[in-house]
């Protein structure tokens, strides 16, 4: 079994972990988390089977990650951290899934540990995406996003290209991709630049027509000419009258299940 650990306290991170290796030493784990943003991320890249998620977190709090994993193919098994009694007083104590109160004792961690090991041992008894929505919903969680953005979407777009100001209609856009400090904005003739992060460019777009295929790429529908897996297993979309073809993230394969 391999776990994440997020925390934006390095010394509330390290506690854990050395409980956990108490109580349950054939844990590994494989990757600790300092936001909600790194979190997900490395939960999309090496896929644990059980996080421990502190709910107040800058960037994305654990129960919007939580949120996000709820609607991907395989889901990890999930365990709320908090210092905040309000949180847990009626919401996780009747439901499947668990939490831990700050700071876990070993005591209340031999339990989580047992359902843990329970719902692995008989897969069925995993906590289904339905449960973990209603979670969210009764804790004022988004657990599924909303079908319109809620202001009107992004129509024009600011960027770099060299040394000129380029004023882009959405319409031209074919896929934004994060890089380490811009993010990039491809249309028919080229690539240019912007300084807004994919994630809040995300919330300015009109979801049905921009589809979130990875942490790190965002791509027009009305692009896609369809998917294929590669030699290594891995969905991508694969774009009209473009030779550049684009990784899905497990998080996402979802979108394309239909095609």
């Amino acid at each position: 079994m391999r776990a994440l650990i997020a925390d934006d306290e390095a010394h509330l991170r390290e506690y854990l972990e050395g409980q956990l290796k108490s109580v349950w030493p054939e844990l590994r784990v494989i990757a600790r988390a300092a936001n909600g943003i790194e979190a997900l991320a490395m939960i999309d890249e090496q896929a644990p089977d059980v996080v421990f998620l502190d709910i107040r977190m800058p960037g994305l709090t654990g129960l919007d990650v939580a949120a996000r994993l709820v609607g991907s193919a395989k889901p990890p098994h999930i365990v709320f951290v908090t210092a905040f009694d309000q949180y847990a007083v009626e919401a996780f104590e009747h439901s499947a899934v668990d939490y831990l109160l700050k700071p876990a004792s070993i005591e209340r961690l031999e339990k989580t540990v047992a359902k843990l090991k329970a719902r692995v041992a008989v897969p069925a008894a995993a906590v289904p995406a339905v449960a973990l929505q209603a979670l969210l919903a009764q804790l004022g969680a988004a657990a599924v996003p909303a079908t319109a953005p809620a202001s009107a979407p992004l129509q024009w777009i600011r960027a770099s290209h060299g040394e000129e100001t380029r004023l882009i209609a959405i319409e031209e856009v074919i896929y934004f991709q994060s890089n380490d400090k811009y993010t990039s904005v491809f249309v028919a003739d080229g690539e240019s630049l912007i300084r807004t992060p994919i994630s809040k460019l995300r919330e300015q777009l009109d979801e049905q027509q921009f589809w979130q295929i990875h942490r790190s790429v965002i791509v027009a529908a009305r692009h896609v000419a369809g998917t294929r897996q590669d030699f290594r297993g891995r969905l991508m979309v694969q774009l009209k009258g473009r030779p550049e073809q684009l990784v899905v993230s497990r998080n996402y394969v979802d979108l394309f299940r239909g095609m």
